[in-house]
C-alpha cells in the first residue's frame, strides 16, 4: 500500500493539485503534460518585455477561508501580494451614463439607487443577498460522496449560502436585468459578467459577495507565477513531471485503468490513473468512448460551454494606472468578431502589477466571451486568412480604444491575438473552452461524477467535473479526487502546508 502509484494526466491546476495531495498522502506520482509549462489555462506569455495574462482577473479566497487554506497547502499564496480593487467593473453605456460596480456592496447600493430610484426594491434585494453571502462559504472541504452526518450538520451553517445560490441559480443575468424599470440598468446589467447574459445570477452574487468581503484580490505576478508556485510545491514533495509528453491512450485491462500510452509510443504503468486533461478527449479519445452512459453523452452533446474566448493583448507605451482597471464601454461602431458583431468592448489593464510591463508602460487586454471556435478552426486551415482575421480584429479593437483613450493607437508597441484555436492547441481543451460547462439556470447545481461507469482505478479532475470551473474549482477537484482515492484505500487523508 505504501508504494501505490498514481499517474496524473495534465499539469494544469487540477493535475498539480491532485499530484500535491497524492504526495502528501504517500503515493508515488508522475504527471504527464503535453505543454512545456505548468498551469494549463492558468497561464501567461511574454512578448517583447510585456507579459500577457490569460487567466486570473480576481481570485476567490485571496485573503481567508477554506479556499485560502487550500492555496496555502499548495504553496500558491505565501508571500504573494494581493491587490484588492475598490471597483469590480465600470460599465459605460449609451447616453453618457455609467454603472460602477463597487466591491463595497453598501456603496454599490447607494450608487445604483442614485441611477434608478424607482428600482430601489430590486437593488436592495440584490445587495442584501450579496451581504448574506459575504463572509460565508460553501462546504468545500470534502467531496459530497464522503460527507457523513457530522459533515452534513456542519454544512447547515452554510444554509443561507445554499438557499441563496439555489434561488439565484434559477435566474439568468438577463432575466434579472429585465426586473429593472430604468432602461439604462436594463441595458448595462447583462454586461457585468462580460457579455454572458444567460449565465446564472449565482455567479454574479458570489463575485459581489467575495468582493465585499475583500476576499477576491488579484495575485501580483499573475497566473503563470501562481501555477509555477504550485509546481514547485509538487516537486518539493518529491513528485515527478514530464513535459512535452502528450497522453494518447489510457491503458485498460479487465475494465481497470493500468497506465497510459504517450504519443511517442512509450507506455507507463500505475495503480491509479487520474485524468486532469480535457474531458471529451479523455472519455471519447483516450478511452475510445467505451465507458459512458446516457448522462455523460447528454453533457457533451447538450450542455452549454464557456466558449473559447478571444483575447487581444496590447503592450502600450502609456501609463493607464489612472484609468479604470476593468472597463466595459459601448461603441456605436460594432466590432466584427468572427461571424458575429459586438457593441461592447471589455478591457482591462494590469498597472497594479509592476511585473507585467516596463515602467511607464501598460498591458491592456480586450476579451470577447463568444469566440465561435468552429469559425476560427476553419480559418486556421488557411494561415493567411487566419492571420488576416486576427489582424483585422486587433485593428478594430485598437481603433475603439483610441476613440475612448485618444492617442493610444500611436503608443501601441506589441499586439498579440489569442483565439479559441490558440487555447485548444496549447491546452487540448475542447473548443478552447476556458472553464468547461457554463453556469446557466439549466445546468446550475449539477454535479458530475469523477469516475466513469464500468471502469476501475480511474478518476477525473478539472473543469469538466466541477461546474463553473475557475481556479478554485480546478484546485478543489484535484484535492477531492485524492480524498476519494484515500477513502477507497482506507487511508486517512492528510494535508499540510510547506
Amino acid at each position: 500500500m505504501a508504494d501505490k502509484s498514481i499517474i496524473v494526466i495534465g499539469a494544469g491546476l487540477a493535475g498539480l493539485s491532485a499530484g500535491c495531495y497524492a504526495r502528501m498522502n504517500g503515493y508515488k506520482t508522475r504527471i504527464f503534460e503535453l505543454h512545456h509549462l505548468p498551469g494549463g489555462l492558468c497561464t501567461a506569455w511574454k512578448r517583447k518585455g510585456y507579459t500577457f495574462d490569460g487567466c486570473i482577473e480576481w481570485l476567490v479566497g485571496s485573503r481567508s477561508g477554506i479556499i485560502h487554506r487550500i492555496y496555502e497547502e499548495l504553496g500558491a499564496v505565501q508571500g504573494r501580494q494581493m491587490v484588492h480593487h475598490d471597483v469590480y467593473v465600470r460599465i459605460e453605456g449609451t447616453g453618457g451614463k455609467t454603472l460602477i460596480v463597487y466591491n463595497d456592496v453598501d456603496r454599490l447600493e447607494r450608487h445604483m439607487k442614485e441611477l434608478a430610484p424607482a428600482d430601489a426594491g430590486v437593488i436592495e434585494e440584490l445587495c442584501n443577498a450579496a451581504r448574506v453571502l459575504a463572509g460565508r462559504e460553501m462546504p468545500a472541504g470534502k467531496p459530497m460522496e464522503l460527507m457523513g452526518l457530522i459533515d452534513k450538520l456542519k454544512a447547515t451553517k452554510a444554509l443561507p449560502v445554499l438557499k441563496a445560490m439555489q434561488k439565484y441559480g434559477r435566474v439568468s443575468i438577463q432575466q434579472y436585468a429585465a426586473r429593472f424599470t430604468e432602461p439604462f440598468l436594463r441595458e448595462v446589467f447583462p454586461e457585468v459578467m462580460g457579455n454572458l447574459p444567460d449565465m446564472s445570477m449565482s455567479g454574479l452574487m458570489m463575485a459581489l459577495a467575495y468582493g465585499h468581503g475583500r476576499n477576491a484580490g488579484y495575485p501580483v505576478g499573475g497566473s503563470l507565477e501562481f501555477s509555477k508556485a504550485i509546481e514547485q510545491r509538487y516537486l518539493g514533495l518529491g513528485g515527478e513531471i514530464r513535459y512535452k509528453a502528450r497522453v494518447e491512450k489510457v491503458l485498460v485491462e479487465n475494465n481497470s485503468a493500468v497506465g497510459v500510452r504517450l504519443a511517442d509510443g512509450t507506455e507507463h504503468r500505475a495503480d491509479v490513473i487520474i485524468s486532469a486533461a480535457d474531458g471529451r478527449t479523455t472519455i471519447f479519445g483516450m478511452l475510445d468512448g467505451r465507458y459512458v452512459d446516457d448522462s455523460i453523452r447528454h453533457y457533451y452533446d447538450e450542455w452549454p460551454l464557456y466558449e473559447g474566448f478571444l483575447q487581444v493583448s496590447l503592450g502600450v507605451a502609456r501609463d493607464f494606472s489612472n484609468e479604470p482597471h476593468s472597463l466595459v464601454f459601448h461603441t456605436d461602431d460594432p466590432i466584427r468578431v468572427g461571424d458575429r458583431s459586438c457593441n461592447w468592448v471589455k478591457m482591462r489593464h494590469y498597472c497594479s502589477d509592476p511585473t507585467m510591463a516596463p515602467e511607464g508602460r501598460s498591458v491592456v487586454t480586450v476579451c470577447f466571451a463568444f469566440g465561435n471556435p468552429a469559425h476560427w478552426k476553419e480559418l486556421h486551415a488557411d494561415q493567411e486568412k487566419y492571420k488576416a482575421e486576427k489582424q483585422a480584429l486587433a485593428e478594430a479593437v485598437i481603433d475603439r480604444l483610441d476613440k475612448r483613450f485618444p492617442g493610444t493607437k500611436e503608443k501601441v508597441e506589441v499586439v498579440d491575438v489569442a483565439t479559441p484555436v490558440t487555447f485548444e492547441r496549447y491546452t487540448g481543451n475542447w473548443k478552447g473552452s476556458h472553464m468547461g460547462w457554463r453556469n446557466t439556470p439549466r445546468t446550475e447545481g449539477t454535479w458530475m461524477k469523477r469516475t466513469l461507469p464500468g471502469l476501475e482505478s480511474f478518476y477525473m479532475a478539472g473543469q469538466w467535473v466541477f461546474m463553473g470551473g475557475g481556479v478554485p474549482g480546478a484546485i478543489l477537484s484535484g484535492r477531492h479526487a485524492m480524498q476519494v482515492i484515500c477513502g477507497n484505500d482506507g487511508r486517512k487523508f492528510q494535508a499540510s502546508t510547506p
